[in-house]
């Protein structure tokens, strides 16, 4: 008797811990956070690479549907949320162009501060265009000048032109056009980037650089051979990452808005 009562108790537990292992998984389904065993979201690939030059780069590989633009008004660390810091920013506006499906992610459209407009200067944007499931960087000083299939159905993300193809004239753009802010200065630095294969790739530095070392890195160590196109992103303290356990929270200072890294 004592040996079927002990066989009855097994069974029971196993068939108790199938019942919660698919509960985990079905409710995990629906809420969206099953994630993998480092806490970084299914279907995002994080790598860290340093470069010859001793850039130290920090890479989130994922799909453009992966990624949502939000306001969080609070270190990237601290959001609990995977990704890295947004455009440039100034308190509680937005400088730079921050818009999901005709929505900017700080306010009301054609709103100033609002993530509508690259304040006072063209410069380099991303757009995805969820029609045509093409990326492309378009410089912009608002979502009016941007070029879209259908204007619900699009992300754009703005910073500043990084001219990935072009070694002679891409410093003349950034900085004398776009006026990316200290560009010789060592600081750290933050990009968005995509490839041939619309992969997209967000980079934040650990180690203090120029914008000419920074870019030199992305060129030598991302999506080598398909690497097609990249910007930089707001810098300095402001540089932030979220990736499961690998946390850079720059010098904790709140950013307006941040990238974030939905998984598949």
């Amino acid at each position: 008797m004592e040996g079927r009562e002990n066989e009855r108790f097994a069974f029971k537990r196993r068939i108790f811990w199938l019942y919660l292992c698919a509960f985990i998984l079905i409710v995990g389904g629906v809420t969206g956070w099953i994630l993998s065993k480092d806490g970084i979201p299914e279907g995002v690939n994080y790598s860290q690479i340093t470069d010859d030059n001793g850039v130290a780069l920090h890479v989130l590989q994922t799909e453009p549907s992966s990624i949502s633009l939000k306001s969080i008004n609070d270190n990237v660390v601290q959001s609990e949320t995977n990704g890295i810091n947004g455009g440039f920013f100034w308190e509680n506006q937005l400088l730079s162009i921050a818009v999901m499906d005709g929505m900017p992610a700080n306010g009301s459209p054609k709103e100033y501060g609002s993530g509508w407009y690259n304040v006072k200067y063209d410069r380099g944007t991303i757009v995805y265009d969820r029609v045509t499931r093409m990326l492309d960087v378009q410089r912009a000083a608002s979502v009016d000048d941007l070029q879209m299939t259908d204007a619900t159905k699009f992300w754009a993300q703005g910073g500043v032109s990084m001219n990935i193809k072009d070694d002679s004239g891409w410093y003349n753009v950034a900085v004398k056009e776009e006026r990316l802010p200290f560009p010789g200065d060592e600081r750290l630095r933050s990009a968005m980037a995509y490839d041939n294969f619309g992969q997209i790739y967000l980079i934040v530095t650990s180690t203090k650089c120029t914008a000419e070392q920074f870019r030199t890195a992305i060129k030598r160590n991302v999506a080598v051979g398909n690497l097609n196109e990249a910007i930089f992103l707001d810098g300095d303290g402001s540089s932030q990452l979220l990736a499961g356990n690998i946390q850079l929270k720059g010098d904790s200072r709140k950013v307006l808005q941040m990238i974030m890294v939905n998984g598949q």
